[in-house]
């Protein structure tokens, strides 16, 4: 098992492979053929482990979560797009804007593709894996059933926190992931409940969009989604991956 972050040392930023205390940087990505330097560092900034040409999700993909909704279990994926600018990383502030009336927590299994992938299959796509991620999906809920659409609900700048690391080696069938607010306990589920697993999901978004190296898949939320205020302190948690906390700020013009 590799994982890989990205962090900030004496204000430059670097790929790095995380490994008992240090950090041992590397050249680039490794998704982009990034190498090991041969320089090991003891400590520095996490930032968001990833830099994706686009952030490809999909809606309702838990069958308790799309109930919950009042939304009938999709029979093929629901896709739509978050832009890069929205994602973070650990620690930093989820910024809740002034127009919006309710935003929601949103835990999710991040998926970054490690090689160029177009049309496979669902029995080749995990092998265009590279790694998993902790994602939340965060969304101004009044906007999505005002619009009716998901771009400004989910595209406020810092509505995607990303963290802490990459991790690979893991099996994505059967994982628990988690949200606690305030460490009271919001969102409990499993990937069992995907209508759609990490494999299918790549080969249905891989036949209508090439998927780069270091690109960011989210695979929906389980049920529990819930309001989030200033003030709050938000942790997402993946199987295997580990944890994640953001503060929750309103943002400066509020």
């Amino acid at each position: 098992m590799i994982r890989i972050v990205r962090i900030e040392v004496n204000g430059v930023e670097y790929y790095a492979r995380a490994e008992g205390h240090g950090f041992h940087l590397l050249t680039a990505a490794p998704w982009a053929g990034g190498r090991d330097v041969g320089a090991v560092v003891g400590n520095g900034r996490l930032l968001a482990p990833v830099q994706p040409s686009k952030v490809v999700c999909v809606g309702s993909n838990y069958r308790a979560h799309a109930a919950e909704m009042g939304k009938a279990t999709p029979d093929k994926p629901r896709l739509f797009l978050k832009p890069p600018s929205a994602i973070i990383g650990p620690g930093q502030p989820i910024e809740i804007p002034p127009e919006t009336t309710r935003v929601d927590h949103e835990v999710e299994l991040g998926v970054v593709i490690g090689k160029r992938c177009s049309r496979v299959c669902k029995e080749d796509a995990l092998d265009y894996v590279y790694g998993y991620t902790v994602c939340n999906d965060v969304t101004a809920r009044d906007f999505q059933k005002e619009d009716g659409l998901f771009a400004r609900a989910k595209g406020f700048d810092s509505f995607l926190p990303v963290g802490p690391h990459v991790v690979t080696g893991l099996v994505p069938e059967r994982l628990a992931l988690g949200c606690d607010v305030n460490r009271k306990v919001r969102q409990m589920g499993n990937t069992t409940d995907m209508v759609f697993p990490v494999a299918e999901l790549i080969a249905f978004m891989s036949n209508v969009m090439t998927l780069e190296p270091g690109d960011l898949i989210l695979t929906g939320t389980p049920s529990g989604v819930g309001p989030l205020e200033a003030g709050d302190r938000v942790t997402v948690t993946v199987e295997g991956v580990g944890s994640m906390t953001n503060p929750v700020v309103d943002r400066s013009d509020r």
